[in-house]
């Protein structure tokens, strides 16, 4: 099922990189960048998260937490925030519950084999915990940038 702007984006709890729990309605009156990629230390994964993380205080003066979200365990995301430093929290969704929620949860074909995954998706969800706009198939050069200038679009 395909979310679509204007929707309540879907609630979750889930764990951190620290074994915290993290729920979207602790960031309640908060602009939030939910951010859902395939894998830790993948090139193009580490590449988005290293981007999100030296944007980190454009985000933050503009209001927005960045909370990413990959089927990682919370070791796998506690070792990948580690070692590139990363300042947001990285959720662990090893039985794809969240990306299913929010379907990003796919069916690939990459070389002739199938598989499942996730598709590099953003969601910017607004303080009231309506979903403000999506960027699904995420090509991850100049992405942050986008998030940036829509975040500013929609504040205005």
């Amino acid at each position: 099922m395909a979310l679509s702007v204007g929707q309540t984006a879907p609630e979750f709890t889930a764990l951190d990189q620290d074994g915290r729990a993290i729920s979207l309605g602790d960031y309640r009156g908060k602009w939030v960048v939910l951010y859902f990629y395939p894998k830790d230390n993948t090139s193009g994964c580490t590449r988005q998260a290293c981007a999100f993380r030296d944007a980190m205080e454009e985000l933050t003066t503009a209001g927005a937490v960045v909370v990413g979200v990959s089927p990682d365990s919370v070791q796998s995301h506690r070792s990948f925030a580690g070692k590139y430093s990363l300042p947001f929290r990285l959720v662990a969704d090893e039985d794809h519950q969240i990306a299913q929620a929010y379907g990003v949860w796919k069916e690939k074909k990459l070389y002739g084999r199938t598989s499942w995954g996730i598709e590099r998706t953003t969601f910017i969800i607004a303080p009231d915990g309506h979903i403000a706009a999506i960027f699904p198939k995420v090509k991850v050069d100049g992405h942050v940038q986008q998030v940036l200038e829509t975040l500013r679009a929609l504040q205005r």
